[in-house]
């Protein structure tokens, strides 16, 4: 029978607990089960419609009244049930499914009451790893689940489901999992704060963080909904007023204890134990983890490259600008592309003479008189720089672009989708057999370590001669000769077009020129055209833009010597679903002049479709037909030496074989005993 009352007063014998009913909702009571007097006046006040009430419920709020009175609530609490959920008491267990007042308040589990539910009450856990769960409201307990994960219930297990569940039944296997993942997140998020503090600047959300030198250095990848920006915000270990007193004088004093010296081996020892002495000097009573974060700061001061030693030491991060006073660092990130990040020079002083100490650090030297330098960092970076508002108005500037310290491979090239395993087992015997290759592509396509992966692909012990304004290449081969520009210091400036002439006189067999844009190119073409085998890299978007800066000013190739030139890759930074990607567009070569129009004859030979991500064969290679012939292959043997390579090529992907010692192992070894080789991996 349903009854339609009107709620009038608070639940008998629960303290400090007002539950209202909303109007309109029906109470349904079976009568069998209704205890007279109190228990009628009780039904009147209960929260619940749809609920069936019976001896049970009387007993269990009995239990609460009674813990209640031991241990008070000291808010009022209010519970509102959806329309049509329906809440299950049993003896000893109560589910809840709406938000109380109270935020993160555990649910009552078997043989426990309020006062112990007070003592368990905690704030949410922050989304960490492990198992992804957060504890949000009673009204359901909303648990965030890893990707593909499946939840089973069994009996006393919980259903989770994201984001929220509904009916969710609590028992003791929840009371278990909730636990854990309040001890898990917070001790997952507590790493990242041992040594430092942070705080989430105003208007801006955290979307993600990782660690560049556990436990000192993190980073915080932050967005802003108003402004659709993105910060890198650097967080490195906090310092007291009195840690940062003691941190300038051993900055100080080291400056005198400390000499450089070019061949020393071990500079994080010695600067460990200057800075011990000192403070054993000057008596100073310090706990090992403080002193660990001063030698944090006193190393990157030293040793590393101050306030941007975190970024050079990102794997993430590609480029690295500064483009002023008072303006924010920018970085090139391979997963955000260009972020801002809370790092800026305020002061010019501070900024000029970091700028120095950059340029030093690259062995040259910069000043108002020659405000403008372009250099080489000690780990292989390249560094354009310039000082003052000589020529960069908003002060002094800096852009590091960054190398991996291990050199791409051309399995890394298969990996990263950058080439097929074809394309390269044909440039692979292209490049054994000597044919003049030209990477051209836009900037940060990827070029020259496309060009670092090919020259693995060189005849073994090949004299090889390379030309660079800022050196970049790191070719594996021994017999190398690495020529780089000089700039006039005071005497007669020294060119690449001066370094080929030179590079001509040393017998090589191959030349390579990291990027052509000037008179060398002429020489180049000319050292093709007299059987040097060539390879350079240029910008350019296409093979008629190519042809076009080729012939121009001021490089001024003659038409008829782009002939010599075999082989052009057109490499791209392109997208693919949503995401920057680096891909080599097109491999064609170059057949000639046409005897009747004058055009240079092009023939393309692999082709990228943007849409599937996929690479195509075009058609028959005239390079592969001319190499058949030199060697006096028949076409059956042709095919089987491009098989083969591309089954080795294959099988260091499948094996993730990509070091570059490794793979230019195998690769000379193939040269001299391919048999041995196509054993070793198992293929024939």
């Amino acid at each position: 029978m349903a009854v339609k009352r009107k709620p009038t007063g608070p639940v008998v014998g629960i303290k400090g607990v007002e539950i209202k009913i909303p109007k309109g909702k029906k109470v349904q009571v079976r009568r069998r089960k209704i205890v007279k007097a109190k228990k009628t006046a009780l039904l009147e006040s209960l929260p619940f419609w749809n609920l069936w009430v019976d001896t049970e419920l009387a007993e269990l709020q009995k239990k609460i009244a009674e813990v209640e009175a031991e241990a008070p609530m000291k808010r009022e609490v209010k519970v509102k049930i959806p329309k049509g959920e329906k809440a299950r008491v049993r003896r000893e267990k109560v589910v809840k499914v709406e938000k109380p007042a109270v935020e993160g308040l555990e649910v009552p589990i078997k043989g426990e009451g309020l006062a112990a539910v007070e003592r368990k009450a905690v704030k949410p856990p922050a989304k960490a790893g492990g198992i992804a769960a957060r504890i949000a409201r009673i009204r359901g307990i909303k648990v965030e689940k890893p990707e593909g994960e499946e939840a089973r219930v069994r009996r006393e297990k919980v259903v989770a489901e994201k984001p929220a569940v509904e009916g969710l039944e609590v028992d003791t296997e929840l009371a278990q999992l909730q636990q854990k993942m309040a001890v898990e997140k917070p001790e997952a998020l507590r790493r990242f704060e041992e040594q430092t503090t942070f705080m989430c600047p105003e208007g801006y959300q955290e979307q993600a963080r990782y660690w560049i030198t556990e436990p000192y250095t993190w980073v915080a990848i932050l967005f802003n909904p108003e402004k659709n920006e993105r910060m890198y915000y650097l967080v490195e270990p906090s310092l007291t007023p009195s840690e940062k007193n003691i941190l300038e004088m051993l900055h100080e004093h080291l400056l005198d204890r400390l000499t450089y010296e070019e061949a020393a081996k071990d500079r994080d020892a010695i600067l460990v134990n200057k800075v011990k002495e000192l403070l054993k000097e000057y008596e100073m009573s310090i706990d090992e983890e403080n002193v660990k974060k001063l030698i944090y700061y006193l190393k990157r001061s030293y040793i590393g490259y101050g306030r941007i030693d975190a970024f050079l030491k990102d794997h993430k991060i590609e480029d690295i600008s500064c483009d002023g006073l008072g303006l924010p660092i920018f970085l090139y990130h391979q997963e955000y592309q260009n972020i801002r990040t809370n790092v800026v020079y305020d002061d010019p002083i501070e900024l000029d003479l970091f700028v120095g100490r950059l340029v030093e650090r690259a062995g040259k030297q910069i000043s108002l008189g020659k405000p403008t330098v372009d250099a080489t960092l000690p780990q292989g970076y390249r560094l354009q720089a310039t000082i003052g508002k000589e020529v960069t108005t908003k002060g002094s500037t800096f852009t590091i672009r960054k190398y991996r310290e291990r050199p791409f491979t051309p399995v890394d090239l298969i990996k990263y989708r950058t080439f097929s395993s074809d394309m390269l087992a044909f440039l692979w015997l292209a490049a054994e057999n000597k044919r003049n290759i030209i990477i051209v592509g836009g900037t940060a396509s990827g070029k020259t370590c496309t060009l670092n992966a090919i020259a693995l692909f060189m005849p073994p012990d090949a004299k090889i001669v390379s030309i660079e304004d800022t050196r970049e290449l790191s070719l594996y081969q021994e017999n190398w000769v690495a020529a780089v520009t000089r700039p006039a210091y005071g005497g007669k400036a020294i060119t690449m077009y001066d370094l080929l002439a030179q590079a001509l006189r040393q017998r090589p067999e191959i030349i390579v020129v990291g990027e052509v844009r000037g008179p060398e190119a002429l020489s180049l073409f000319q050292a093709m055209t007299t059987g040097h085998t060539s390879y350079s890299t240029m910008h350019a978007g296409s093979i008629q833009e190519m042809i076009y800066r080729l012939e121009g000013e001021p490089i001024n190739v003659p038409h008829h010597m782009l002939a010599a030139l075999d082989i052009v890759c057109i490499q791209l930074l392109t997208h693919f679903k949503e995401v920057r990607v680096r891909r080599n567009q097109t491999v064609l070569e170059i057949a000639g002049i046409d005897q009747e129009t004058g055009a240079l004859k092009t023939n393309r030979l692999f082709e990228r479709d943007p849409v599937t991500d996929q690479f195509e064969m075009l058609g028959d290679s005239m390079v592969l037909t001319e190499i058949m012939r030199e060697r006096g292959w028949s076409a059956l043997r042709l095919k089987t030496e491009l098989e083969n390579r591309r089954k080795v090529l294959e099988y260091l992907v499948e094996k993730d074989i990509s070091g570059i010692e490794e793979v230019s192992k195998i690769i000379r070894r193939y040269y001299f005993e391919p048999e041995k080789v196509m054993k070793q991996v198992g293929l024939k």
